[in-house]
């Protein structure tokens, strides 16, 4: 990531479907087979830059507890 790179990216479509969905962080975290935790979700609603490999834990989880198929698009603007 190069020093001028946004790390806060406003509010991310995840947190609009954990709450469409009637989900909380920590359905995520229970449903998930890999290793998640709860400040991987909330980084991941704030708007907090992820790496690739924990979008992909935080897609696998959400397609998992929701029953429904998102791609990463769906999911974080950036």
């Amino acid at each position: 990531m190069t020093p001028d790179q946004e790390r806060d990216l406003g509010e991310q479509p995840l947190a609009r479907l954990l709450t469409e969905l009637a989900l909380v962080p920590h359905d995520l975290v229970a449903a998930s087979t890999e290793q998640i935790t709860h400040k991987m979700v909330s980084r991941g609603t704030k708007g907090r830059r992820l790496t690739r490999n924990v979008q992909g834990k935080l897609l696998r989880a959400l397609n998992t507890a929701s029953g429904n198929t998102y791609a990463l698009a769906d999911l974080f603007t950036y």
